[in-house]
């Protein structure tokens, strides 16, 4: 599956997908849903691309003029790989590419605040609940209308009970659900 940016200032232009099977790219018509049900608000927002893998979300949306994402991926060859595909898409300047572990970077001092972070964990081992929980625990990595998008297959759905978020919509597009809670 070739990867791409699929529309914006960088529409068109390919990405390098991580060598090996350790990520999954999102699907086109998902990232196009995604950006469709946001629209306009990607203008001049900051995310945080947290299971970032290619880099292809976060991308996206600095493509449709969001104004600074965060980058970061436990593992050097999906950091490697998101490196080469900002630096192509010319987005170096509005970037930051941090490799570490979610879990500790979100329990960390809270440095910024995201309109969006973007969580799409490996699959099946829970770790979007826990990702959730964190930014629930620390609110303020969102701002006062922030989001957080939760990406996983349907069938590792299940109600988390939080203090700061609620689940506002669900979009299904076969095997991906997007969940996203919006700041209490």
């Amino acid at each position: 599956m070739s990867l791409r940016v699929i529309a914006g200032s960088a529409k068109g232009r390919k990405l390098k997908s991580v060598p090996g099977d350790t990520t999954r790219p999102v699907m086109d018509r998902v990232k196009e849903a995604l950006f469709n049900i946001l629209a306009g608000d990607v203008i001049d927002s900051n995310w945080w691309d947290l299971f970032a893998g290619t880099g292809a979300i976060g991308i996206e949306a600095l493509s449709r003029g969001a104004k600074f994402v965060r980058f970061t991926d436990l593992n050097r060859l999906p950091i490697e790989t998101i490196k080469e595909n900002v630096s192509h898409c010319k987005f170096d300047s509005q970037s930051e590419i941090k490799r570490g572990d979610a879990f500790n970077l979100l329990a960390g001092h809270v440095d910024k605040n995201f309109e969006y972070i973007y969580i799409a964990p490996p699959q099946y081992e829970e770790m979007w609940l826990k990702a959730l929980q964190l930014v629930d625990e620390n609110i303020n990595w969102l701002t006062e209308d922030g989001s957080a998008i939760v990406q996983i297959d349907p069938t590792e759905y299940q109600e988390v009970p939080l203090q700061n978020l609620v689940e506002a919509e669900q979009r299904k597009y076969g095997s991906t659900l997007l969940i996203f809670y919006d700041r209490k």
